[in-house]
């Protein structure tokens, strides 16, 4: 299906931006295992949530990959099916880093007196606190438009 006005195909366009979703994610997983490797404060993303969330992505990128390069429409809807578990564990991982970027403010510049660190360390805060907000709402942007383009094009005729 073409897009009117346009010269790709929606299923190409579905491809970058599921690629560069996955790029903008990928961004904010090593931000958060950097973090978390130092972090004193437990994050609220469980590690399995964060690990099942990419590795879904990156294998729905990889079944609608095969899908325009000529597959079947079979494809088209498994990875509308994978898609649909990326945006769950996404949309849940969004609701709690709202709660901690909430919750802790931005991180002091100037040192202050913590438990975790003594008299001069840093206050310690859960590592997707780090997340920048631009990032995040470009990935979750991004992941939006694929999945309306991913939708429309397996429910198109012949998709």
């Amino acid at each position: 299906m073409l897009l009117r006005g346009w010269d790709l195909p929606m299923t190409l366009l579905a491809l970058i931006t599921w690629f560069a979703a996955v790029v903008a994610g990928l961004c904010l997983l090593a931000i958060w295992l950097i973090e978390y490797d130092k972090s004193d404060v437990d994050s609220h993303l469980p590690r399995t949530m964060v690990s099942a969330h990419a590795m879904l992505a990156v294998g729905g990128l990889v079944v609608w990959s095969a899908y325009v390069d000529g597959g079947t429409s079979g494809l088209a809807w498994t990875a509308v099916l994978i898609l649909a578990a990326v945006a769950v564990l996404g949309l849940t991982m969004a609701g709690r880093w709202i709660g901690v970027y909430r919750m802790y403010k931005a991180p002091p510049a100037v040192m202050v007196p913590t438990v975790a660190h003594g008299a001069t360390g840093r206050a310690a805060v859960p590592p997707e606190r780090k997340f920048p907000v631009p990032v995040v709402i470009a990935h979750g942007v991004l992941a939006a438009a694929t999945i309306v383009m991913v939708l429309i094009t397996a429910l198109a005729p012949g998709g």
